[in-house]
């Protein structure tokens, strides 16, 4: 069991090196060493784990298409075939290729010349937003006379651009940014009867500003 969770760690802390490295540098000027060394594990030890750069690369890739898996079910989950669910994994998305380096460097990949070829997050990501809009179309959500292809190819056209604009500035994928999006989007895609439901800043930041505004009142009425 101990060998298991060893090897478990380490496998986990060269998945994670990869991954910054692979965001920094890109595939090709990777090198083994160089991930090896940041994970602080030998070349042997990356080795028994993964034969070489391209099944380092797959398992970045992996453990970052499960991330965005998890992403889009939950907005799925709480909010149906909806633009609701669209905005909200967006924001969740965006947040994730800031803050989880998994996410980042997978996407660096996904973007990588010399992984051309495989099937990419951004194509993932792609067809879960056509997937989603396509049955929201059928539901009566998006206004008369735009089709769910259209909205897809607009919204992932800007997400694939926050993406890329924000390897190297974190600013574009800030929450603010992407509020700013659907603010300007969502009036053009929604129809008239769920537009002034649809929280542009994501329905997890209402939720959260009503329970920070149920727990203010109740200290209050305790004092």
């Amino acid at each position: 069991m101990v060998k298991q969770e060893r090897a478990a760690r380490t496998r986990h802390a060269l998945i994670q090196s990869a991954a910054a490295v692979f965001a920094e540098e890109g595939f090709a000027m990777a090198s083994l060493s160089t991930i090896s060394r940041r994970a602080g594990v030998s070349n042997g030890a990356l080795h028994f784990h993964f034969a070489n750069k391209s099944a380092l690369a797959d398992a970045v890739e992996a453990e970052a298409a499960e991330i965005v898996h998890r992403i889009t079910e939950a907005a799925q989950i709480r909010q149906g075939d909806s633009l609701q669910a669209v905005v909200d994994a967006t924001h969740e998305l965006m947040g994730s290729l800031a803050h989880d380096i998994v996410v980042r460097g997978g996407f660096r990949l996904a973007g990588d010349s010399a992984r051309r070829g495989r099937r990419t997050l951004r194509a993932q990501w792609r067809h879960w937003v056509e997937d989603t809009l396509r049955r929201a179309e059928r539901n009566g959500a998006l206004a008369e006379g735009v089709s769910w292809a259209d909205s897809a190819r607009v919204i992932v056209a800007a997400t694939t651009g926050f993406e890329v604009l924000g390897g190297d500035d974190a600013s574009w994928l800030s929450r603010q940014n992407v509020t700013r999006f659907w603010e300007v989007v969502l009036p053009r895609l929604a129809g008239r009867q769920d537009l002034g439901r649809l929280v542009t800043a994501g329905s997890r930041t209402r939720a959260a500003a009503s329970c920070r505004e149920r727990s203010s009142l109740q200290t209050r009425s305790e004092q």
